[in-house]
């Protein structure tokens, strides 16, 4: 028995399109379902609270480029790698200046001496007053200042209490500034490698979509 296959048409030229709606659909195929992760680690970083600052850390870059091809390869990465795996794999975080993380209170100023975010170090004492450490058994021990006022308006805050206000003893407070804990345990908030798991099993589907899209659209 013999078999004959009659092509109609240019085979060279059919060939030609197979392969160019194959590179065009790996290329679309590859950059949705990068694009696509790269959406869904946004959402989660916003679900879990971590600001659209932090979000907006995720990247995407296509290889190559520009132009379509069978070994298009997509990459997905965040700008702040060592934040986004804390909270992908849960870590401890501990001091690496002394026995304590000192964690500020909503009463401690947002901004130290200079601008920078507030800490021990650049405490503005000159304005308010120096901390004194409070030991704490069997509870996280604190830095607190002593002799504040509570300021008034819409700033609130506190402030140094005045020379009269020293010799009255009235409306003065000591107010807790920061906290001390040995050490802070991140909860795992984020779910990266489901969501590459999720996308990589897309992409074939989402190849095959577009090349068949590519074909009707050529016809």
């Amino acid at each position: 028995m013999r078999l004959e296959a009659a092509i109609r048409g240019d085979l060279q030229k059919i060939m030609k399109q197979e392969a160019a709606a194959a590179e065009k659909a790996v290329t679309l195929g590859v950059t949705e379902a990068a694009t696509g992760l790269r959406d869904e680690l946004k959402s989660q970083v916003l679900r879990a609270g971590l600001g659209e600052k932090m979000a907006r850390t995720w990247r995407f870059k296509r290889y190559p480029a520009s132009g379509f091809s069978l070994g298009t390869a997509g990459l997905v990465y965040s700008k702040a790698p060592l934040i986004i795996r804390a909270f992908s794999e849960g870590a401890v975080i501990k001091s690496d200046k002394g026995m304590f993380l000192a964690i500020p209170t909503a009463a401690a100023p947002k901004r130290g001496v200079g601008g920078k975010r507030i800490n021990p170090d650049n405490f503005p004492e000159h304005s308010l007053g120096r901390l004194r450490f409070v030991y704490r058994k069997g509870a996280p021990s604190l830095l607190v200042v002593d002799n504040l006022r509570a300021g008034t308006g819409k700033r609130g805050g506190y402030r140094k209490a005045s020379e009269s206000a020293l010799k009255t003893g009235r409306g003065l407070a000591t107010v807790v500034m920061f906290i001390l804990l040995p050490q802070v345990m991140l909860k795992k908030r984020l779910d990266v490698d489901g969501a590459m798991q999720r996308w990589r099993d897309k992409l074939p589907q989402l190849i095959l979509q577009n090349f068949t899209e590519t074909n009707d659209a050529e016809r």
